[in-house]
């Protein structure tokens, strides 16, 4: 009883370092890139900007997650995981875009630090969700 709990507890460890690792490089290329673009052909654009980059950064983490986090968790065809990998990532973005788009247009916060500090708190309520579904549904396979 004892053994299987520790197994438990070091899979999930082993899964949210990996996980962390994954979803640091995806949030520099989201940050990266929404800057970027709010610097450049999107400077009027915010919500637009931040969309397009975390599309990017989704893309990444679809790969980084499949083949390094959860490939021990196959339990569905590739493209039932993609599937939800994907609508997941869509609600995680959304809830980051809404985010932006409260601070932003709602409560009048339109310096880049704004929009900025309102990505890293939409970033981070999305990540703590996908997390969660990710293992409960995406990739839900017991360990192996």
């Amino acid at each position: 009883m004892l053994d299987s709990v520790r197994q438990a507890i070091d899979v999930l460890y082993r899964e949210m370092i990996k996980f962390g690792v994954v979803g640091a490089i995806a949030f520099v290329i989201d940050l990266g890139l929404a800057n970027l673009l709010w610097q450049t052909v999107l400077s009027d654009r915010v919500t637009t900007a931040k969309i397009i980059s975390g599309i990017v950064a989704t893309l990444f983490a679809w790969v980084g997650n499949r083949q390094w986090t959860f490939r021990h968790r196959r339990s569905r065809p590739a493209h039932h995981e993609v599937a939800l990998f994907f609508g997941v990532n869509l609600i995680a973005l959304l809830i980051a875009a809404v985010t932006l788009y409260i601070s932003h247009y709602g409560l009048g916060f339109t310096s880049t630090l704004a929009d900025n500090v309102a990505t890293v708190v939409g970033i981070g309520l999305g990540t703590l969700f996908r997390f969660w579904t990710y293992r409960k549904y995406v990739f839900a396979g017991e360990p192996i």
